[in-house]
């Protein structure tokens, strides 16, 4: 059996999640970081659906929920302006399902 990269976890909504149509799929995107003390981690979240027609309507910057989902790595291009390009991943996880956290 392959390797799940599940995950279940608190974060935080760092910026308004903004839905956007592709291949009419409704995808729902916005920034969040894990609420650790020591090291600030900022993850993309893609919520795909209702899920994240909801999300975009229900929640608001500095919201917690608790969302599970998957976990990718995605290569992020950096410009410098000294025109030497860096390659560095994000994490990106892909949102199944999402609680409201008080």
């Amino acid at each position: 059996m392959g390797d799940l990269n599940s995950v279940v976890s608190i974060v935080r909504i760092l910026e308004k999640p903004i839905q956007t149509i592709i291949n009419n799929n409704a995808v729902t995107k916005c920034r969040a970081q894990f609420p650790q003390i020591r090291k600030t981690t900022i993850v993309d979240l893609v919520i795909w659906g209702n899920l994240g027609r909801d999300i975009e309507n229900f929640y608001q910057i500095n919201d917690h929920i608790l969302i599970e989902g998957f976990v990718s790595l995605r290569d992020k291009k950096i410009d410098h302006l000294d025109s030497i390009v860096q390659k560095s991943k994000k994490v990106e996880i892909t949102v199944i399902r999402a609680y409201p956290f008080f």
